[in-house]
C-alpha cells in the first residue's frame, strides 16, 4: 500500500507553478481522502510534503489565505480512522520543514497552523470530543509542537502554538458552553508550563493558562449572568422625564 499516494498523479500537481492545477490537484486530493480508511505513515509523509510545497509556491496574499482554508478542509472528509494519523503527519512535517521556512513565507505557513489547529479542534467536535480520541491528540501535540525537550521542534513553531491554542478553541466553541473537555484540552499548556526547562516557553504557556476567556468554560454560568446584570443596569438608567 505504501506507495499508492506517490503514484497518485495529483500529488505531483500540488507543487505545480499554476494555481489552477495546484487547485484541480487539491480538489482530487480532497476525493481521494474521502475513500481512504487507513494509510501508512510513510504515506502520509510523503503527501504532506506534497502539500507543503503547495503552500510554499502560492502567492498573494488572498490565495494563500483560501490554500490555508481549502487545505484544512481536508480534515472534514477524512474517515474517523485516518484523522488523527493525518494531523500527526501535518505536526511532523511542519516540524521538520519550519527552519527552512524563509521570511518572506513565513506568513502563509503561521496562516496554515492557525488554520490546521482551528480544524483538529473542530474535528474532535464533530466527533463528540471523544476522550480516547482527544488524549490521543493532546499526546501528538505534546509530542511535536509542544514537545520542549527535543532540540528538533522549533521554537518557533512551538510559540505560534501557545499563542493560538486558546484562539482556536474559542472558535470551535464560540457560546463558551462549558460543554468541552476544557481540562483534557488544556493538559499540553500545563505540561509546558510545569515541566518545560525553558523559562520563556514556560512563561508563554502561564500566559496563554492566564487567558480571562478560560473563566467562561470553567464557569458556564458567567455568561450568562454577566448579560443578565448588564440587562439590569440597561434598565435602571435614567431615562429622561416622560411628557
Amino acid at each position: 500500500m505504501a506507495g499508492d499516494v506517490q503514484q497518485a498523479p495529483f500529488v505531483k500537481q500540488l507543487a505545480a507553478n499554476d494555481r489552477p492545477t495546484r487547485d484541480k490537484a487539491v480538489a482530487s486530493l480532497r476525493t481521494y481522502l474521502s475513500g481512504r480508511k487507513s494509510f501508512e505513515e510513510i504515506e502520509l509523509l510523503k503527501l504532506w510534503k506534497g502539500l507543503f510545497f503547495c503552500m510554499w509556491m502560492s502567492d498573494r496574499p488572498r490565495t494563500q489565505q483560501q490554500l490555508a482554508i481549502d487545505l484544512a478542509g481536508l480534515v472534514d472528509v477524512l474517515p474517523d480512522e485516518t484523522a488523527l494519523a493525518f494531523l500527526e503527519a501535518f505536526w511532523k512535517t511542519m516540524s521538520r520543514e519550519w527552519t527552512g521556512i524563509d521570511v518572506l513565507r513565513m506568513d502563509k505557513f503561521l496562516m496554515l497552523v492557525r488554520a490546521y489547529l482551528n480544524a483538529s479542534f473542530r474535528y474532535l467536535a464533530k466527533i463528540r470530543w471523544e476522550s480516547r480520541r482527544v488524549e490521543k491528540y493532546m499526546d501528538i501535540l505534546s509530542e511535536l509542537p509542544f514537545n520542549c525537550t527535543d532540540p528538533k521542534i522549533p521554537n518557533g513553531l512551538r510559540f505560534h502554538a501557545i499563542d493560538i491554542y486558546v484562539d482556536e478553541i474559542d472558535k470551535v466553541d464560540t457560546p463558551r458552553s462549558g460543554n468541552i473537555p476544557l481540562d483534557q484540552l488544556l493538559q499540553p499548556l500545563r505540561k509546558l508550563q510545569k515541566d518545560c526547562p525553558t523559562k520563556v516557553v514556560r512563561t508563554r504557556a502561564k500566559e496563554a493558562l492566564s487567558d480571562e476567556r478560560l473563566n467562561d468554560w470553567e464557569n458556564p454560568d458567567s455568561n450568562s449572568l454577566r448579560d443578565e446584570a448588564e440587562d439590569d443596569a440597561s434598565d435602571s438608567e435614567w431615562g429622561g422625564i416622560d411628557g
